[in-house]
């Protein structure tokens, strides 16, 4: 059998056909050749995922996204995403298809998370979908605090301004002029204090050194009689516990009573109470001692003007004839 010329062109173009839709499908990551399995997910919202994204487990590549649609569930719109499965994986049923950013440019890819049930999936299942927060959502979410802090800072910049306003004002600044020179003066009458000073050093230096040599002297005196300055003071210590042992406490309470009782006696004489008191507080004994001295001294003066009339010296018992009358 002779093969014709258009025949073996036919062939060609047909291989070469094949060869195209081949290397087309291979290129969007799909083995033509290889065993396929579909699942399923289902979004609330996708964002730059489209046909032909990997599937992933882990970050092995394990299949693609062949088909995203519309469908209508629960009164909503959401998406289904179809996944097509070329490699030989066991997904459990469990498993979570989440939908995440795989470089910082915003290309999205499905990440297929594990789960640890024993049910594994089979052709044509819908695993439990969730989507990853976005490279935009991420950034607005870091950014918002630094939003706050921004405007918190323009803020206070802006009562520094305001405040800052009212400093340079026409008054406020008289009267900063006026604290500088304050300023000014206080610092030249420190500079004129010190040198007040290094004069009056340079003029007493001589005392001072005195001052210094007399001070060291007394320390080395101290530190010379550091022994007898610890005698002296083991000596205090020993009459402070002599005291502290001796019955100091017993005498000073009989030396109180003693002045309760003298209070007491005081208090008796000057209420009247007793010889004493009668005494202090009566003046009838000093009138009457009084009285007793006056007649005493006229008694003396008489006897010394008539002693004949108390003493008789008779010594034949003649009586005085020349006793006055009286």
């Amino acid at each position: 059998m002779k093969i014709t010329k258009e025949f073996k062109i036919g062939l060609v173009v047909v291989c070469a056909i094949a060869a195209l839709i081949w290397g087309i499908s291979f290129l969007k990551g799909a083995n033509v050749f290889s065993q396929k399995s579909y699942l399923y997910a289902v979004y609330p919202k996708i964002e730059n995922l489209i046909p032909a994204n990997p599937v992933q487990i882990r970050g092995f590549k394990i299949g693609q996204v062949s088909k995203i649609s519309l469908i209508q569930k629960g009164g909503e719109t959401q998406v289904l995403v179809q996944m097509v499965i070329t490699e030989d994986a066991d997904i459990p049923k469990n498993s979570i298809a989440r939908a995440i950013s795989s470089d910082l440019l915003g290309t999205k890819a499905i990440d297929i998370a594990i789960g640890n049930g024993k049910d594994l999936v089979k052709d044509g299942d819908t695993l439990v979908a969730e989507t990853e927060q976005g490279l935009k959502e991420s950034f607005n979410k870091q950014l918002a605090p630094i939003q706050a802090k921004a405007e918190n800072l323009l803020g206070s910049m802006d009562t520094v301004m305001n405040t800052l306003s009212l400093l340079l004002s026409t008054k406020n600044r008289d009267n900063i002029d006026k604290s500088f020179e304050s300023v000014r003066n206080a610092l030249k009458s420190l500079e004129q204090t010190a040198f007040k000073l290094d004069a009056l050093m340079a003029s007493e230096k001589e005392k001072l050194s005195a001052i210094l040599g007399n001070l060291s002297a007394i320390t080395n005196n101290l530190h010379q009689n550091e022994k007898k300055i610890d005698n002296i003071l083991s000596n205090f210590s020993t009459l402070s516990d002599s005291l502290a042992k001796s019955e100091l406490k017993s005498a000073i309470t009989n030396a109180d009573k003693t002045l309760k009782e003298m209070n007491e006696l005081l208090a008796r004489i000057n209420a009247g109470q007793g010889t004493l008191g009668k005494l202090a507080k009566n003046d009838s004994l000093y009138n009457n001692l009084n009285k007793s001295s006056e007649d005493l001294d006229k008694l003396l003066q008489d006897l010394r003007k008539n002693p004949k009339r108390y003493v008789h010296f008779s010594i034949f018992g003649k009586k005085d004839k020349d006793k006055p009358k009286d």
